[in-house]
């Protein structure tokens, strides 16, 4: 049987198918924008500290596992005791930990704040006072330097010495390799990395009972901090999504040869968004990869993973970050009650991008900045006081600002998704709240309203 070859979405690297520190937020978490609003998008976690790097792949395929295998550059040898089958759920938990998230306010009575202000105020005065196709390998300049069976998994570590030759044998051995991938092999044989290839083995995967395909981890030391991505637009249909989550110690990480920029975040929209939170943050990324060309590498979270604020999910445990390959935790943390239950000594990055091979025609290159002040897309509903406007000149001058406050929000909301303003206001409802004309003289509005 011919195994089917097409090129992973997204994946790091070329799936084949084949065979400010401290700041506090507050606000109450509501919606969260995970990877699941996203089609065809592939996952890749680096767990990176000096020049060791684990990496967790959990491609996006769906179809029969047998038509399925992954081909990964990798830049050195790769042993048994290097490789490992991880768990999906995790990975997903780390996605919804570090989603950009939706929060909302609800806005006080301005006249029990005015009171509440003046009692705070005298307070603080008083306190101030006080195997397949091995033996043909060697005809085409392919060396299969190991292969292992891991978890439902089977894997060559393949050398070769010219991409024709690893073109002809992949073929020989029953990939479809699609038009162009010749040219992509071989600048990573000219690099002198080796291909990481794996397989499912049914016969295991039955055994283990899995229905599914779990994520694949490969560890390895090299000074390259590097995520090959060229190999998977080769036969793409269209743009590919990835989202990279980085774990490590010193702080943010970002790309080297692309640009790499926030997302908009902290920012007011209006109330009706909390119902339409996908669309809303669907468009919005859109827009900004519209506005960036297709050419940027967008931030969406940096966070030490001890904690959140709002937490869209709890942190990662310790056990989860060590599946991970988070290998400079130690087991203090589960059994001596001095230290928190939380993660420590660990940040985590999470960048997402839409590419294709003309907008990133090179693999993806990071570095360590050391920076670790706290960043999250984050957008913000505040539902009004529906107290009378009436009630206390606070309360009128809350009224007045509440119409322009709705305004800016249908702007913002207009110029992040690209909206049409009428039909946002229309949503809105922007009406005139009714407020009695204070006509009494200045002094008199000055010290009345019984202060």
């Amino acid at each position: 049987m011919r195994i089917r070859t097409t090129l992973l979405t997204g994946v790091l690297l070329t799936a084949l198918i084949l065979p400010e520190p401290g700041q506090a937020f507050c606000g109450f978490y509501v919606a969260k924008a995970d990877t699941d609003l996203f089609n065809s998008a592939s996952k890749v976690v680096l767990v990176r500290d000096r020049d060791r790097t684990v990496i967790t792949m959990a491609n996006d395929y769906r179809g029969e596992p047998e038509e399925f295998a992954l081909v990964v550059p990798v830049p050195t040898f790769i042993e048994r005791e290097q490789i490992n089958v991880g768990d999906r759920a995790i990975i997903d938990h780390l996605d919804a930990y570090s989603a950009p998230r939706l929060v909302e306010y609800h806005d006080s009575n301005p006249c029990q704040m005015y009171k509440y202000r003046r009692l705070e105020s005298a307070a603080l005065e008083e306190r101030e006072v006080s195997d397949d196709g091995g033996s043909s390998a060697g005809a085409f300049g392919v060396t299969i330097e190991a292969s292992y069976t891991v978890g439902e998994y089977d894997i060559l570590i393949l050398s070769a010495e010219e991409s024709s030759g690893l073109e002809t044998w992949l073929r020989k051995s029953g990939y479809r390799i699609p038009e162009g991938a010749s040219d992509v092999l071989g600048s990573y044989i000219r690099q002198g990395m080796r291909f990481f290839v794996a397989k499912v083995n049914l016969k295991e995967q039955s055994k283990l009972g899995f229905s599914y395909l779990r994520p694949l981890q490969v560890a390895y030391e090299s000074r390259k901090f590097m995520l090959p991505v060229r190999l998977g637009t080769v036969n793409a249909d269209g743009p590919q999504e990835l989202f990279v989550f980085v774990l490590n110690r010193s702080g943010r990480v970002e790309t080297t040869n692309y640009r790499t920029v926030r997302l908009p975040s902290n920012v007011e929209v209006p109330v009706f968004v909390k119902d339409d939170f996908a669309d809303f943050y669907r468009d919005l990324f859109a827009r900004e990869v519209e506005k960036e060309r297709m050419r940027t590498v967008f931030l969406e979270y940096a966070w030490d993973m001890g904690w959140c604020d709002p937490c869209a999910a709890d942190p990662l445990s310790d056990r989860e970050l060590r599946e991970l390959g988070v290998f400079w935790l130690d087991d203090r943390s589960s059994g001596d009650r001095r230290f928190k239950p939380q993660a420590r000594d660990v940040f985590i990055t999470r960048l997402h991008l839409r590419y294709t091979g003309e907008t990133f025609p090179d693999d993806l290159v990071f570095q360590e900045t050391g920076d670790r002040t706290n960043f999250q897309g984050r957008y913000v509903i505040r539902h009004p006081w529906k107290g009378n406007p009436n009630e206390c000149r606070e309360a009128r001058q809350y009224f007045a600002e509440l119409q322009r406050r709705h305004q800016r929000e249908a702007e913002t909301l207009a110029s992040l998704t690209g909206w049409d303003i009428d039909e946002i206001r229309d949503r809105m409802d922007l009406g005139v709240v009714a407020v009695e004309e204070d006509d009494r003289p200045w002094w008199k509005k000055l010290w009345s309203d019984g202060r």
